[in-house]
């Protein structure tokens, strides 16, 4: 990484900003998962122990930009935050003009999507983020794909500004995953529809030895080679792009393995009849909603022998139990992998969680877009300000 590191500069008794991602689920002024918190509020302690005055901001929901709305307030946030860290962490209403925090201190800045201009990363908003810090960090990973205000722009002009903790071990993780991995390396990308993931199996197809490819997508796939889908959920349109892609692998002597055996039903229901059916046997009233046996027996020894794995997506309907067993058997054979494993995404993070293998998972992305776009080879504007900010200095 060609930025500052937060552990590079003494903090103490500097203002320092730091860019957190601290939008959580939140349920009756609750809320009701931490993940986040917790891993940001390990950035924050380290900038706090070393004396720097704390300011954080982040945003959280969707409100109207520029307008002030209670239900989005980060309030409950900063409860949960002050519980992890253990002291009061206030909140911030009018911070943008500068908040008074004590060496040591800490303090949340209301959701930054109250700011007018914000997301549209306007100069003088950006300005006067910079103004009111000696220190910027951007920690927060999973907006740096987003040119923003509080992402992008203040890192701009901010004295100084670097990466955090957060932000470090992220872009190590995913450049170890990347750039230099241990062979033979396998993506795994799942989701509804190729044309959503175009770029990035394109990017993956020249870089890993299989691509496995999981829900709707692999319904493509398996049209593309040939075979009915039956009701399956699939993108007659981008089967031309699936055969290319299938044709690409093979090319360059990797593979994008279609499924062997599939499990499908006639509803998409917990209680609905699931079936096992060769990949060319799927009935045409039935839909494809996970692989079969033989197919999760091929990919289990294909992941405890990985030297890299990628994980971006479940291969079948794995909130369903009828449909859990797929995913579950990718879940088990990563965990147990001696190589290195990077999952990120989150419906791949709450597979994670259901499956009980997180902390068999070398590294655990808490960026979901900015994953996506990081695996096709994309600039992150969050990124790629504070490196334009070194380069500057030079």
């Amino acid at each position: 990484m060609k930025a500052k590191r937060m552990s590079d500069l003494q903090l103490a008794g500097k203002r320092v900003l730091i860019r957190e991602d601290l939008n959580v689920p939140i349920r009756d002024g609750q809320v009701t998962d931490d993940t986040r918190v917790r891993a940001a509020a390990a950035s924050i302690r380290q900038a706090m122990d070393a004396g720097a005055r704390v300011l954080v901001m982040s945003h959280l929901g969707r409100p109207k930009e520029g307008e002030y709305d209670p239900d989005a307030s980060m309030a409950p946030v900063a409860r949960r935050l002050g519980e992890i860290l253990g002291c009061e962490v206030p909140v911030a209403r009018d911070w943008i003009d500068g908040v008074d925090v004590p060496e040591g201190g800490v303090v949340l800045c209301e959701n930054v999507r109250f700011q007018p201009g914000e997301t549209r990363d306007d100069e003088d908003l950006s300005r006067r983020m910079a103004a009111i810090c000696d220190v910027f960090v951007m920690d927060a990973f999973g907006t740096a794909h987003r040119a923003q205000a509080s992402t992008h722009g203040v890192a701009r002009f901010a004295p100084e500004a670097c990466a955090g903790p957060l932000l470090t071990a992220e872009l190590e993780a995913l450049s170890k995953a990347l750039d230099e991995p241990s062979r033979p390396m396998i993506a795994i990308v799942g989701g509804s529809k190729v044309s959503g993931k175009v770029q990035v199996l394109e990017a993956l197809t020249h870089k890993v030895d299989q691509l496995i490819v999981g829900g709707g997508i692999a319904n493509t796939f398996i049209a593309a080679a040939g075979y009915s889908v039956g009701k399956s959920l699939y993108e007659a349109d981008f089967v031309e792009t699936a055969r290319r892609l299938m044709d690409e692998a093979r090319a360059k002597g990797g593979e994008i393995p279609i499924p062997e055996d599939v499990v499908t039903a006639r509803e998409l229901a917990a209680d609905a009849e699931a079936r096992v059916h060769p990949v060319n046997a799927v009935p045409e009233d039935e839909m494809i909603l996970d692989v079969g046996p033989q197919t999760r027996a091929r990919y289990d020894g294909m992941l405890r022998n990985a030297g890299t794995v990628v994980w971006n997506g479940p291969v079948g309907v794995f909130e369903m139990a009828p449909f859990a067993e797929g995913t579950r058997a990718l879940a088990d054979a990563i965990g147990a992998s001696a190589g290195f494993s990077i999952a990120g995404g989150g419906d791949t993070l709450a597979a994670v969680e259901q499956f009980g293998v997180t902390d068999r998972i070398s590294y655990i992305s808490t960026g979901g877009g900015a994953f996506l776009e990081f695996l096709e080879g994309r600039e992150l504007p969050g990124v790629a300000a504070l490196e334009r900010h070194k380069a500057a200095e030079s």
